[in-house]
C-alpha cells in the first residue's frame, strides 16, 4: 500500500514535494523517477516483500520494451500471475506484486487489469510508446485524483498533493449543491474542488506525451458482470467467502481486523480464524460503555470465541470539537455522519498498537442488502409480483426493530414530484439562486428492483463515499485497510442470487448467516440491528462543546458571505438544534452539512489546506 504522484513534465523537486505531502501513506520508503516528459513519485508502506527490491517507482524491461510504475494497492492473485508469466519467459528479481503488474502490462497491455484480483490505483510509463497508462480497481477501493488542463496531466492518491502545483483553489458549486441538497458525495467523477476529478471505479486512462490527449474508458461494468448461473448453496457461498478472506490475509506483516461486533466484521474475524487456526489476531473496536449503542458485549463474544486480542477506544464531544478540522483535512472533502470520526479513532488506535494491515467488513451491506432502506426495494419487488401475503409477513417481522424500512417503502411508492417537494421543503434555508442554478435530479428517487438498488449502492451511493472515508482514515495512520467482501468474484456471485438469499423472514444477509451457522456466536448470528462504528450522535451534537462551535460558525462574517445559504434562516435554526425535537435536523440532512461545508471552505479554500 502506498501513495502515488506524477505529472507530464520533468521536475524532480516538485514531485518530491508531492511525495512529502502524502508521507503518511507510505512512511517506509520513497522514490522518484524523472526523465524527459514525465515525473513519477511514490511513498511506500511495505506490506509484501519488505526488502529494498520493492522500491518504487519500479522499472521492468524485456525484449526491448521498458516500463516504469508507481502503484498503490494489493494484487491478491499476484503469485498465480507470476507463475503464468514465468512460463512465458518473464523473470523476477523481487517477491512484490508491483513487479508482476509491470510484467503483466508488457505481456497483455492495458487488458492486464482484467486478470487482477485486488485493489489498485497505478500509473505506468511506457517508454517506447511515450504514454502514461492509469488504472483504478473495479470498485474504486483505492483513489486516484486528476487535474488535466488540456495539455498536461497531474495525478495523485490525495488531493492535497495536487496543490503542490499552481492550481486555483475554487469550490465546485455543483458538488456543494449535490451535498447540501441531496446529501450526495463521491457519486461521480467530480470532486468538491473545481478542476479536480477522480478516475472512476473500473476505469482506465491513457495520456499521450506526443498528442497531450487524455483518453478514459470503462473496463469493468458491474451490471454486465453479475453471475446469475444458478442458486448457490450456503456452503458454496461460505467457501467463496473464506477464500476471499484468505486471499486478503496475504502479507509479510501481521494482519488484524476492525471489529464493530456486528455480523459483517464478526464474519471476517471468524473467517480469519478458520483460515489460520494459529494466527495471532488483533481486533480494534469502538465502545461506549453505558450507551444504548454500545456493542462491547458483542465485541467481547467475538474476540473470545476466536481467541483474538481486542483493543477498544471511544470518542467524546471534546474529542470531536478538537479533531473535526483535522478530520476534514484528512478526508479532504465533506462527509456524512459521525461514524467517519469513530472509524478515524479506531485507525488511530490500531496505529498506536503497531498494525499496518486491517481487514474490514465494508461491502457486505451493498452485496447482501444489509442496509435498512434496501429492504424497501425487496418489499417493492414483492408488491409488483403480487406477493401480498409474503409482503405483509416481511413487514411485520421487520417492523419491530426497524420501522424506518416501512416508512422508506411507503415513500418509495410516492410520485417522484411528491418526493422532490418533500425534500425542497426542508431545503428552504439554501439560497434560492444557488438552488435554481444547480438543481439536479437524484436517481435514488426512482423506483427500482432490489438487484438494481444493490448495483446502485455499489456504484453510485453510498459505497463510493464509504470507501473514500476508509482509505483516508486508514492511510492517515499509515494503515492498509482491506475489504474482502469486495472480492469481485464474491460480489458478482452474490448479486446474481435470488432476493430471498439476501432478505427473508425479516432478516438480511441470509446466505451469509446460513453459510457460517454454528461458527458465529448465536447472539451475533441472529442480530437484526445494524450499527457499524456508530457514535452517540445525539449526545455528541447536543453537547455544549459542539453547540458552541456551531454557534461560532453560523454567526461568523465568513459564513454570512457564502453564496450557498441564507444565513439569517440558518441562524434562526442553530439555537434550536439542542432541542430534542430539532436533533434530527442537525444530525442528518441540513445544519450538519452546512457546518461541514463551512469548515471545509475554511480549511481548504480560505486557509489553503492547513490542518
Amino acid at each position: 500500500m502506498c501513495g502515488i504522484n506524477g505529472f507530464t513534465w520533468a521536475d524532480a523537486p516538485l514531485v518530491e514535494e508531492m511525495n512529502r505531502l502524502i508521507e503518511h501513506r507510505g512512511p517506509d520508503d520513497h522514490g522518484t523517477h524523472v526523465e524527459d516528459g514525465v515525473s513519477l513519485g511514490s511513498r511506500r508502506l511495505a506490506i509484501i516483500d519488505l526488502s529494498p527490491s520493492g522500491h518504487m517507482p519500479m522499472r521492468y524491461e524485456r525484449g526491448g520494451k521498458e516500463a516504469w510504475i508507481t502503484y498503490n494497492g494489493e494484487i491478491y492473485n499476484y503469485d498465480e500471475l507470476r507463475t503464468d508469466l514465468a512460463e512465458l519467459g518473464y523473470r523476477f528479481t523481487s517477491q512484490s506484486d508491483t513487479e508482476v503488474i509491470l510484467a503483466a502490462y508488457l505481456e497483455w497491455g492495458t487488458g492486464c487489469v482484467d486478470r487482477f484480483n485486488g485493489m489498485w490505483a497505478f500509473a505506468i510509463f511506457d517508454v517506447a510508446e511515450r504514454t502514461l497508462f492509469l488504472s483504478r480497481d473495479r470498485f474504486g477501493i483505492k483513489p486516484l485524483y486528476l487535474h488535466y488542463d488540456g495539455s498536461d496531466l497531474i495525478f495523485s492518491s490525495e488531493i492535497k498533493a495536487l496543490f503542490a502545483h499552481d492550481i486555483a483553489r475554487k469550490p465546485n458549486d455543483q458538488a456543494v449543491f449535490d451535498y447540501l441538497y441531496h446529501g450526495l458525495h463521491d457519486h461521480g467523477a467530480e470532486t468538491f474542488f473545481d478542476g479536480i476529478s477522480r478516475l472512476m471505479r473500473g476505469q482506465n486512462a491513457t495520456f499521450s506525451l506526443q498528442s497531450r490527449k487524455l483518453s478514459l474508458w470503462t473496463y469493468y461494468d458491474l451490471e454486465k458482470k453479475v453471475r446469475s448461473d444458478g442458486k448457490m448453496t450456503p456452503d458454496e457461498f461460505g467457501r467463496l467467502f473464506l477464500g476471499a478472506v484468505k486471499a486478503h490475509m496475504v502479507a509479510d506483516v501481521p494482519v488484524g481486523s476492525c471489529l464493530s461486533g456486528g455480523l459483517d466484521s464478526t464474519s471476517v474475524v471468524c473467517a480469519m480464524r478458520e483460515n489460520d487456526p494459529k494466527a495471532d489476531i488483533k481486533v480494534f473496536s469502538l465502545a461506549f460503555p453505558g450507551e444504548e449503542i454500545d456493542e462491547s458485549d458483542y465485541q467481547e463474544m467475538a474476540s473470545s470465541k476466536y481467541a483474538a486480542e481486542r483493543y477498544s477506544t471511544t470518542v467524546t464531544p471534546a474529542d470531536l470539537a478538537k479533531h473535526i478540522r483535522d478530520l476534514l483535512y484528512v478526508q479532504e472533502e465533506p462527509f456524512g455522519d459521525l461514524s467517519v470520526y469513530g472509524q478515524y479513532q479506531v485507525m488511530h488506535l490500531a496505529h498506536d498498537n503497531g498494525m499496518k494491515v486491517l481487514l474490514d467488513g465494508q461491502g457486505s451491506d451493498e452485496i447482501l442488502a444489509g442496509y435498512y432502506y434496501l429492504a424497501a426495494y425487496y418489499y417493492y419487488d414483492l408488491l409488483r409480483k403480487g406477493s401480498i401475503v409474503k409482503l405483509a409477513r416481511e413487514i411485520m417481522r421487520r417492523n419491530g426493530p426497524n420501522p424506518q424500512t416501512t416508512r422508506y417503502f411507503l415513500g418509495l411508492l410516492l410520485p417522484t414530484r411528491a418526493k422532490e417537494y418533500l425534500v425542497s421543503r426542508d431545503r428552504r434555508f439554501l439560497d434560492e439562486e444557488f438552488v435554481r442554478r444547480h438543481m439536479s435530479s437524484d436517481r435514488r428517487f426512482r423506483r427500482k428492483s432490489l438487484p438494481e438498488a444493490l448495483v446502485e449502492a455499489l456504484t453510485y451511493f453510498p459505497l463510493p463515499s464509504l470507501l473514500r472515508y476508509e482509505d483516508k482514515n486508514s492511510m492517515a495512520w499509515s494503515i492498509e485497510s482491506r475489504v474482502p467482501f469486495l472480492d469481485y468474484r464474491l460480489v458478482e456471485s452474490a448479486l446474481g442470487q435470488p432476493n430471498k438469499s439476501k432478505i427473508d423472514h425479516g432478516l438480511s444477509k441470509v446466505i451469509l448467516r446460513e453459510s457460517l451457522h454454528g461458527k458465529l456466536p448465536a447472539a451475533i448470528e441472529n442480530r437484526r440491528d445494524k450499527l457499524g462504528f456508530a457514535t452517540p450522535e445525539k449526545r455528541l451534537l447536543s453537547s455544549s462543546a459542539i453547540q458552541e462551535m456551531v454557534s461560532e460558525i453560523v454567526t461568523s462574517e465568513a459564513f454570512k458571505r457564502r453564496p450557498y445559504w441564507d444565513w439569517t434562516k440558518v441562524e434562526l435554526l442553530a439555537p434550536r438544534v439542542a432541542e430534542k425535537s430539532r436533533f434530527q435536523f442537525l444530525k442528518s440532512e441540513s445544519l450538519w452539512r452546512v457546518v461541514l461545508v463551512e469548515l471545509w471552505l475554511e480549511t481548504w479554500i480560505d486557509r489553503g489546506g492547513a490542518s
